[in-house]
């Protein structure tokens, strides 16, 4: 059964930065699709970053600018670079690679 090793997640103060950490098997990481999602409380699973296998890296709108998500070939990872955070960025995020789910890691943040 392929895991995905999430990492990263915690209480943050408003302004603050976060970086997510999602380790894969090179089996799935190499030429797949792989991004970042989250869920609120109440609220439905949205996209938060997606890089594709080929073409354009997308961020949710509410993102953009704060939000950078990266991949480390040689490490089969993938990370989100979350800076300015801010209260409604509290949410589970997921980690989505090759089609598998990472088990979710909590974001909190507030002051």
């Amino acid at each position: 059964q392929v895991q995905l090793v999430e990492s990263g997640g915690g209480l943050v103060q408003p302004g603050g930065s976060l970086t997510l950490s999602c380790a894969a098997p090179g089996s799935i990481f190499s030429g797949n699709g792989m991004g970042w999602y989250r869920q609120a409380p109440g609220k439905e699973r949205e996209l938060v970053a997606f890089i594709p296998s080929s073409g354009r890296t997308n961020y949710a709108d509410s993102v953009k600018g704060r939000f950078t998500i990266s991949r480390d070939n040689a490490k089969n990872t993938e990370y989100l670079q979350m800076n300015s955070l801010k209260p409604e960025d509290t949410a589970v995020y997921y980690c989505y690679i090759g089609g598998f789910w990472g088990p979710g890691t909590q974001v909190t943040v507030s002051s």
